[in-house]
């Protein structure tokens, strides 16, 4: 475990990163907190008191913080934009994949507090880990310093994937979409996905999920049903004309 000390330094190190100084240095080192250490650090079974160190709760609030920003971002962005398109657009800004790689790209990975045995299995690589801890400093900065500062932080932060945002590339991502489509086009009955199997702890859940078409099925797996669906959505645009799922 690191000294006193050092965990400042971290700390105001990470406040360099993200460009935002706390009022309430606590919440930021909470939003670095994964359950794994805050359990190491209380008496077994007090579920309790490890919720008040960990940052899951910094994380559901961020994951809303997250969405309001970015619909108000897309809205002002492209005002003549329908429905779909914003949502598509917004899916993908607010994705575990996007907000993996806003997190690396700023190295929250090594400012993680992690227990043991999560440290050993390389947490600090995983992107669903690192999509979190995206989503608690987010959630820490809105109770620090409001919705103006979190936005800020967030511009700031997801600034690469903001510029390249539009309606023709979120469309293009968008595999179940592109997947019903494809088969409307023909006339052919929509995708039907089923959840064929769940591995893993609770935290850290693998979902496989298959999906149905008059025609074929096939298999696609992620840490969410959402994400398993689209890989297996992907899977089968592959299979039904090779190269169309090959998106960036």
């Amino acid at each position: 475990m690191k000294d006193p000390l050092s965990a400042e330094t971290d700390l105001t190190d990470l406040e360099r990163i993200i460009g935002y100084n706390f009022r309430d240095r606590a919440l930021l080192e909470r939003a670095v907190t994964h359950r794994s250490w805050a359990h190491e650090q209380v008496p077994p079974g007090d579920e309790e008191q490890a919720r008040k160190l960990h940052n899951e709760s910094l994380e559901f609030l961020g994951d809303s913080v997250l969405g309001l920003s970015v619909a108000h971002y897309l809205c002002n962005t492209y005002p003549s934009g329908t429905e779909g398109e914003l949502s598509r657009m917004k899916h993908r800004l607010v994705s575990a994949p996007t907000l993996a790689k806003a997190a690396q790209r700023l190295q929250l990975g090594s400012f993680l507090r992690f227990g043991r045995g999560e440290e050993k299995s390389g947490g600090r690589q995983k992107n669903a880990l690192l999509a979190d801890v995206f989503e608690a400093i987010t959630g820490a900065i809105f109770l620090d310093g409001g919705l103006d500062a979190a936005t800020t932080y967030l511009c700031f932060a997801l600034q690469e994937e903001l510029a390249s945002a539009n309606p023709l590339s979120a469309a293009s991502a968008d595999y179940k979409t592109l997947l019903q489509e494809k088969l409307q086009a023909e006339r052919r009955p929509a995708p039907r996905y089923a959840v064929i199997e769940t591995q893993g702890p609770p935290h850290q859940r693998t979902f496989y999920v298959e999906v149905n078409w008059d025609g074929g099925k096939i298999q696609g797996e992620g840490h969410s049903i959402k994400s398993a669906e689209a890989a297996a959505a992907r899977a089968a645009l592959a299979a039904i004309n090779p190269g169309e799922a090959d998106i960036s």
